[in-house]
């Protein structure tokens, strides 16, 4: 099996991205309401947009959690659905890919 250290390292520094944005999403969500009414209702407007992008980041932060424990199990590079070995290109492009080209399209 291939060596995945670059891999893993990128998904490392891309999951402390996540994690970074993800925590000032959390801080904005929790601040307080303007007591003016209007900007009330822009202020829910824009925590129901953060909140989408919150679940956005944190799917793609579960899928790079789950790829490092391939990585950590030795299973990663191996399609999930017909046991054949990942291309390391197609991994270096999507690198939470859990299927051969074949089996994804």
């Amino acid at each position: 099996m291939d060596d995945y250290a670059d891999i893993a390292a990128k998904l490392r520094t891309r999951l402390a991205e996540l994690d970074d944005r993800a925590a000032v999403i959390e801080d904005d969500l929790r601040g307080q309401l303007d007591p003016d009414f209007s900007e009330q209702a822009v202020d829910l407007a824009d925590d129901e947009t953060l909140e989408g992008i919150d679940d956005v980041l944190r799917a793609e932060a579960q899928q790079i959690r789950h790829a490092l424990q391939r990585i950590a199990k030795g299973t990663y590079g191996v399609c999930a659905n017909c046991g054949k070995d990942i291309p390391k290109p197609r991994l270096e492009a999507q690198p939470m890919a859990t299927r051969c080209v074949a089996c994804a399209g």
